[in-house]
């Protein structure tokens, strides 16, 4: 694997090199990137399609284990578990998804991966 060994490294600048002035510029904190602000549309229909999916096989899960539903009690154990596989993630992006459109403090849909 080949190095370079010509590669002229600058100093950054750290918080003792301030001397206390308002008007100097720190470009540490104004960064502000355009992906705060775009919408995951993909993410979110993913999100909620696991949600209604997980929702779904937990309603079949119940009725199956409950009697209410024909079924063996390892096909309600089996929909139990894929229903709570699905269920969660879906829950938890739709969760910061709704928080970040209603614009509460900490979320942003810069947390949800985009796809």
């Amino acid at each position: 694997m080949a190095t370079r060994r010509n590669v002229q490294y600058s100093r950054l600048r750290n918080d003792e090199d301030y001397d206390g002035n308002a008007t100097q510029y720190d470009p540490r904190f104004d960064y502000t990137p355009k992906s705060f602000d775009r919408i995951p549309w993909k993410s979110l229909v993913l999100a909620l399609f696991l949600l209604f999916l997980g929702l779904t096989l937990l309603f079949l899960a119940y009725f199956i284990l409950t009697g209410h539903m024909g079924g063996e009690r390892s096909q309600g154990y089996g929909l139990l578990a894929l229903g709570i596989l699905t269920f969660l993630p879906g829950f938890y992006e739709t969760r910061i998804a709704y928080y970040a459109w209603r614009g509460a403090q900490g979320y942003r849909f810069a947390s949800i991966p985009d796809y």
